[in-house]
């Protein structure tokens, strides 16, 4: 694999997924790598959206929940994110935003094993996970116990017999780091709990399968890899052999066995309708929907084959910080923290970066798209539905040009445009 730009343009000709770049508005000049955060907008959708709001919304008024499929499509749409996450048919409902989709899973979770006193959630998971995972064991009475997931065999042979929901992200948010989900999963069962994901980081960007795996329940967002647009409606998938014992906390009128009956109690709907709560948000949901043709029709496999080659030429890349004249910034190589190898790392790769924050913006002045986690950790988003050879060896470029200016700007003392003068 060779550190030059020509090499990266003979690739992106050769790329049988170069074709699905059209399929996304991407603005000219501009290297989009912060899908993992918010997915670039499928050309789809705007037309999507226009049908719904101008024909269906405003001819079919009321009838569009009929005529135009709006009833079903928590389900269908559902159904068509559980194919990507390897999910049968009937397992997979979309609606509500990722934070009531956690609260149901997590409740349902525990009601689903209540002789059982702990909680086990990733200690470094994203903040809503744990922030909710706190606030389900409070309500509940449960002891919240926080582990990292390279720590869980520990912790859950320590808590054998107690454990009851276990709460992990598939994808560490911050490194990038994929965990493993069929044996962690069969690690949380054999400790007598409950497996539950968040696939927020994982769905659409690496091959899945919830049924296979034995996942109980599983959320996700629908605005990162899934592309649905920002606060698109997040999913909730519900192992078959739990759909008659799952007691979720928020039932809606939509989740009824017959909700037009307008009943005085709840009688949950058979299957997974029954996760269903209220009216659902039906220009995100459909937006959501038109926006999973392309990585529906490149497969995840696919995807998944280009992002990892995308990987391994950043991280060489990046190893010396190769740019287009053959050169380096002295003293300022930031480290990768991704594991390299395929089986270990997500679709995104981590750079332990000093003043990352900075870095970023900086990167985004020159018309990279990235972003920052605390305290120095820059993120790079390689989707290979979008992203090509040539962009990560420009964005590797830029970035080497960014931490060559900081450099110029400690020597001096002088802010980074006067620096840039002095050093010529």
């Amino acid at each position: 694999m060779e550190a030059t730009r020509e090499w990266a343009e003979q690739q992106d000709s050769e790329d049988p997924l170069s074709l699905f770049r059209k399929e996304f508005a991407l603005p000219d000049g501009v290297i989009q790598l912060n899908g993992n955060s918010l997915g670039p907008l499928p050309r789809a959708v705007p037309d999507a959206l226009d049908r719904v709001v101008r024909h269906q919304w405003g001819e079919h008024l009321i009838r569009g929940w009929t005529e135009d499929g709006w009833w079903d499509a928590p389900v269908r749409v559902g159904d068509r994110i559980g194919r990507l996450i390897g999910a049968g048919p009937g397992r997979t409902v979309v609606g509500e935003s990722t934070s009531v989709q956690l609260f149901n899973a997590l409740t349902a979770a525990a009601r689903l094993c209540p002789d059982r006193t702990v909680l086990v959630s990733d200690a470094a998971n994203f903040p809503t996970d744990r922030y909710l995972a706190g606030s389900v064991a409070r309500m509940l009475g449960l002891r919240l116990v926080e582990a990292r997931v390279d720590e869980l065999d520990r912790v859950l042979e320590r808590h054998r017999g107690e454990v009851g929901p276990v709460l992990c992200g598939a994808v560490d948010f911050r490194t990038g780091e994929l965990w493993d989900v069929p044996r962690t999963t069969a690690a949380v069962h054999a400790a007598g709990g409950v497996a539950v994901w968040d696939l927020s980081h994982a769905a659409g960007a690496v091959p899945l399968d919830v049924d296979t795996a034995g996942v109980d329940l599983a959320v996700g967002c629908g605005y990162k890899y899934l592309s649905g647009g920002p606060g698109a409606p997040a999913y909730l998938y519900a192992a078959a052999r739990h759909h008659d014992a799952l007691d979720l906390p928020l039932t809606g009128w939509h989740g009824h066995v017959r909700p037009f009956d307008m009943a005085d109690e709840f009688v949950p709907a058979p299957g997974i309708a029954r996760a269903r709560t209220g009216t659902p948000h039906v220009l995100s949901l459909l937006a959501l929907e038109a926006a999973l043709e392309p990585l529906e029709t490149a497969g995840v496999t696919a995807v998944r084959h280009k992002s990892l080659r995308l990987g391994d030429y950043a991280i060489r890349l990046v190893a010396g910080l190769i740019g287009t004249d053959g050169a380096s910034a002295p003293d300022r190589e930031p480290q990768v923290v991704t594991p390299a190898a395929h089986h270990r790392r997500g679709n995104h790769i981590a750079l332990r970066c000093p003043g990352a924050p900075a870095v970023s913006a900086a990167l985004m002045e020159r018309g990279v798209v990235t972003d920052a986690r605390p305290p120095d950790l820059l993120r790079l988003c390689l989707n290979g539905l979008y992203v090509s050879y040539a962009e990560v060896f420009d964005t590797v470029a830029a970035l080497r040009d960014v931490l060559r200016e900081e450099v110029r700007t400690a020597d001096t003392g002088l802010p980074a445009g006067r620096a840039g003068e002095v050093a010529g």
